[in-house]
């Protein structure tokens, strides 16, 4: 009736300093995504759909903070998984909307309603709450330690006695959707933006248009490579090490390199973030 998650079980020896670091990651991302999201929502000249997204893309970062803690029952792992599925995939159509949003800055618009019908998120609940309901239903007669940080498909589906094929195919049509869709749409944006911004004349402004794409596809490089690994490759491919070292890059590396990435790549976020402590002053005094 519980699953007992084993994390660094294997390396008791370095459990207390593997505990410091990860807290001090996650204090980490909680400041650096929290500063960004709120700077984004207060500062006047931060509001463009540009910002708009980035404030969004900090809050889902931060989100990934308290769900990704250990749970120990069977219900709280499922409910565990469902949130980790629901804000993973919310990431994933955020990024490929906020690649549209700079193709839209930079080259002529395409059909928006395209990218917003695929952003359903009532649709997006219910695909991945049936996902985890399917996996939770088959029987499990053996081990109950998940080798794993958190409760993950792969990890979970190793644990079940019974014929794993039907939920690896769900598992692999619904990434496929969340993940291969959202990634193709990214590379398409990007695709054009390259071509448009080869034909600009001025070697300033082809750099200048690239430079705002940069941190971007940054982030994407991470958070979807690890993913695309972890959820499309073959069950039978792979190892324990292999699902926690890409679950790091797309829980804990993205979301603390993320607010660098973009702030030092975003002149408009560094000016504010210098001005912002003055401001902040100034409105207490008056």
């Amino acid at each position: 009736m519980e699953f007992v998650l084993l994390i660094f079980a294997d390396v008791p020896h370095l459990q207390g300093f593997l505990f410091e670091l990860f807290l001090l990651i996650y204090i980490i991302i909680l400041m650096g995504n929290g500063i960004i999201f709120l700077i984004t929502k207060l500062d006047p000249g931060l509001q463009t759909s540009a910002n708009f997204f980035l404030g969004n893309f900090s809050l889902l970062e931060i989100c990934y903070v308290p769900v990704t803690l250990p749970r120990m029952l069977t219900i709280a792992c499922a409910t565990h998984m469902c949130f980790i599925l629901i804000l993973g995939a919310t990431e994933c159509v955020l990024l490929a909307v906020m690649a549209y949003d700079r193709y839209a800055a930079i080259c002529s618009p395409l059909h928006y309603p395209l990218v917003m019908n695929f952003m359903n998120y009532r649709v997006c609940i219910q695909l991945v709450a049936g996902q985890t309901g399917q996996i939770f239903s088959l029987p499990f007669c053996d081990s109950n330690l998940i080798n794993h940080f958190f409760c993950d498909i792969p990890p979970i589906l190793k644990l079940a006695c019974g014929d794993t094929f039907l939920n690896e195919m769900l598992v692999f049509t619904v990434s496929a959707l969340f993940v291969l869709v959202p990634f193709l749409l990214i590379l398409v944006s990007y695709g054009k933006i390259i071509s448009t911004v080869l034909k600009l004349p001025s070697a300033t402004s082809r750099g200048k248009a690239f430079s705002t794409c940069s941190s971007h596809l940054t982030v994407v490089a991470l958070f979807f490579g690890s993913g695309l690994v972890t959820y499309l490759r073959p069950r039978t491919q792979g190892s324990a090490g292999t699902d926690k070292v890409l679950s790091l890059f797309y829980l804990i590396v993205t979301p603390v390199f993320n607010p660098m990435i973009y702030s030092l790549r975003n002149k408009d976020v560094m000016m504010a973030l210098r001005q912002w402590p003055c401001k902040y002053l100034n409105s207490l005094k008056n």
